[in-house]
Protein backbone atom coordinates (compact mmCIF):
# COMPACT_ATOMS: atom_id res chain seq x y z
CA UNK A 1 0.00 0.00 0.00
CA UNK A 2 1.02 3.53 -0.22
CA UNK A 3 0.98 5.78 2.49
CA UNK A 4 1.00 10.13 2.13
CA UNK A 5 2.18 12.54 4.55
CA UNK A 6 1.38 15.94 3.15
CA UNK A 7 0.37 19.88 3.89
CA UNK A 8 2.25 22.67 5.20
CA UNK A 9 2.37 21.62 8.64
CA UNK A 10 5.12 20.05 10.62
CA UNK A 11 5.47 16.93 10.95
CA UNK A 12 5.67 14.31 7.80
CA UNK A 13 8.99 13.08 7.92
CA UNK A 14 8.36 12.20 11.79
CA UNK A 15 5.09 10.61 10.33
CA UNK A 16 7.73 8.71 7.86
CA UNK A 17 10.26 8.58 10.00
CA UNK A 18 7.43 6.77 13.06
CA UNK A 19 6.11 4.40 9.99
CA UNK A 20 9.81 3.44 9.58
CA UNK A 21 10.86 3.11 13.13
CA UNK A 22 7.66 0.65 13.66
CA UNK A 23 8.21 -1.58 11.01
CA UNK A 24 12.15 -1.62 11.94
CA UNK A 25 11.02 -2.50 15.79
CA UNK A 26 9.06 -5.34 13.94
CA UNK A 27 12.25 -6.87 12.13
CA UNK A 28 11.10 -5.74 8.68
CA UNK A 29 13.77 -3.91 6.63
CA UNK A 30 13.65 -0.40 5.43
CA UNK A 31 14.70 1.73 2.94
CA UNK A 32 15.27 5.77 3.54
CA UNK A 33 15.39 8.35 0.59
CA UNK A 34 15.26 11.87 1.32
CA UNK A 35 14.53 13.88 -1.57
CA UNK A 36 16.07 17.67 -1.04
CA UNK A 37 17.41 16.80 2.38
CA UNK A 38 21.03 16.66 4.17
CA UNK A 39 22.63 14.62 5.98
CA UNK A 40 22.05 16.69 9.06
CA UNK A 41 19.45 15.51 10.93
CA UNK A 42 18.42 14.12 13.95
CA UNK A 43 15.98 11.48 12.46
CA UNK A 44 19.02 10.00 9.88
CA UNK A 45 21.73 9.74 13.05
CA UNK A 46 18.76 7.94 14.62
CA UNK A 47 18.19 5.24 12.10
CA UNK A 48 21.33 4.80 11.56
CA UNK A 49 21.55 2.98 14.54
CA UNK A 50 19.41 0.34 13.03
CA UNK A 51 20.40 -2.56 10.79
CA UNK A 52 17.05 -2.85 9.84
CA UNK A 53 17.36 0.17 8.19
CA UNK A 54 19.32 1.24 4.89
CA UNK A 55 19.45 5.00 4.42
CA UNK A 56 20.12 5.82 0.63
CA UNK A 57 23.15 8.49 0.81
CA UNK A 58 22.16 12.55 0.76
CA UNK A 59 24.40 15.89 0.05
CA UNK A 60 25.48 16.42 3.09
CA UNK A 61 23.69 20.24 2.68
CA UNK A 62 21.08 20.73 0.15
CA UNK A 63 20.02 24.43 -0.87
CA UNK A 64 16.51 25.83 -1.44
CA UNK A 65 15.86 25.89 -5.06
CA UNK A 66 15.06 29.57 -5.13
CA UNK A 67 18.53 30.10 -4.27
CA UNK A 68 19.88 27.46 -6.81
CA UNK A 69 21.99 28.67 -10.07
CA UNK A 70 20.72 26.84 -13.07
CA UNK A 71 23.73 24.28 -13.08
CA UNK A 72 23.03 23.52 -9.56
CA UNK A 73 19.44 22.92 -10.59
CA UNK A 74 20.25 20.98 -13.45
CA UNK A 75 22.43 18.81 -10.43
CA UNK A 76 19.75 18.48 -8.05
CA UNK A 77 17.51 17.35 -11.04
CA UNK A 78 20.21 14.62 -11.80
CA UNK A 79 20.43 13.66 -8.28
CA UNK A 80 17.09 13.34 -7.42
CA UNK A 81 16.12 11.10 -10.52
CA UNK A 82 19.62 8.92 -9.57
CA UNK A 83 17.92 8.59 -6.09
CA UNK A 84 14.61 7.48 -7.37
CA UNK A 85 16.56 5.11 -8.91
CA UNK A 86 18.69 3.95 -6.08
CA UNK A 87 15.73 3.25 -3.85
CA UNK A 88 13.65 1.30 -6.57
CA UNK A 89 17.44 -1.07 -6.75
CA UNK A 90 16.21 -1.61 -2.99
CA UNK A 91 12.76 -1.79 -2.94
CA UNK A 92 12.81 -5.69 -3.43
CA UNK A 93 14.79 -6.29 -0.52
CA UNK A 94 12.67 -4.08 1.24
CA UNK A 95 9.26 -3.82 3.86
CA UNK A 96 9.38 -0.19 3.95
CA UNK A 97 10.28 2.28 1.20
CA UNK A 98 10.35 5.86 2.60
CA UNK A 99 10.29 8.56 -0.13
CA UNK A 100 11.00 11.53 1.98
CA UNK A 101 10.00 14.59 -0.12
CA UNK A 102 9.58 13.08 -3.15
CA UNK A 103 6.22 15.04 -3.88
CA UNK A 104 7.90 18.21 -3.15
CA UNK A 105 10.46 16.82 -6.03
CA UNK A 106 7.88 16.43 -8.60
CA UNK A 107 5.89 19.83 -7.49
CA UNK A 108 9.32 21.75 -8.22
CA UNK A 109 10.35 20.11 -11.37
CA UNK A 110 12.96 18.21 -10.00
CA UNK A 111 11.83 15.07 -10.60
CA UNK A 112 8.97 14.24 -13.52
CA UNK A 113 6.09 12.59 -11.77
CA UNK A 114 5.58 10.25 -14.72
CA UNK A 115 8.84 8.62 -13.18
CA UNK A 116 7.21 8.60 -9.84
CA UNK A 117 4.05 7.20 -10.80
CA UNK A 118 5.64 4.70 -12.78
CA UNK A 119 8.01 3.32 -9.79
CA UNK A 120 4.63 3.06 -7.81
CA UNK A 121 3.18 1.05 -10.64
CA UNK A 122 6.25 -1.45 -9.60
CA UNK A 123 6.30 -0.85 -6.71
CA UNK A 124 6.95 -4.44 -4.62
CA UNK A 125 6.35 -3.40 -1.08
CA UNK A 126 5.02 -0.63 1.55
CA UNK A 127 6.01 2.74 0.55
CA UNK A 128 5.45 6.64 2.12
CA UNK A 129 5.61 9.66 0.37
CA UNK A 130 5.69 13.06 2.04
CA UNK A 131 6.17 16.51 0.48
CA UNK A 132 4.19 19.54 0.47
CA UNK A 133 1.15 19.24 -1.98
CA UNK A 134 1.18 15.86 -3.80
CA UNK A 135 -0.25 15.95 -7.63
CA UNK A 136 -3.90 14.68 -7.66
CA UNK A 137 -2.45 11.66 -9.39
CA UNK A 138 -0.40 10.39 -6.36
CA UNK A 139 -2.98 11.19 -4.25
CA UNK A 140 -5.80 9.49 -6.52
CA UNK A 141 -2.63 6.48 -6.22
CA UNK A 142 -2.11 6.28 -2.17
CA UNK A 143 -4.19 4.25 0.16
CA UNK A 144 -3.19 6.26 3.21
CA UNK A 145 -3.38 9.97 2.93
CA UNK A 146 -2.91 12.66 5.98
CA UNK A 147 -2.87 16.11 5.43
CA UNK A 148 -0.73 18.19 8.31
CA UNK A 149 -2.23 21.84 8.55
CA UNK A 150 -0.21 24.13 10.31
CA UNK A 151 -1.95 26.74 12.57
CA UNK A 152 0.95 28.42 14.12
CA UNK A 153 4.80 28.06 13.73
CA UNK A 154 7.51 29.97 14.87
CA UNK A 155 9.30 30.31 11.59
CA UNK A 156 6.49 32.51 10.88
CA UNK A 157 7.47 34.83 13.89
CA UNK A 158 11.10 34.74 12.25
CA UNK A 159 12.76 31.77 14.52
CA UNK A 160 14.75 29.83 12.64
CA UNK A 161 15.07 26.09 12.62
CA UNK A 162 16.14 24.42 15.65
CA UNK A 163 18.25 21.23 15.95
CA UNK A 164 16.38 18.50 17.53
CA UNK A 165 12.92 20.23 16.90
CA UNK A 166 12.75 20.71 13.13
CA UNK A 167 15.62 18.97 12.01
Amino acid sequence: MIHIYCGDGKGKTTAAMGLALRAAGRGKRVVVAQFLKGADSGERAALAQLPQVTLLPVPQQVKFTFSMTPQERREAELSCRQLLDLAMQAAPSCFLLVLDEVCTATELGLLPLSCVLSCLDRLPCEAVLTGHNPSPQLINRADYVTRMKKLRHPFDAGLPARIGIEF
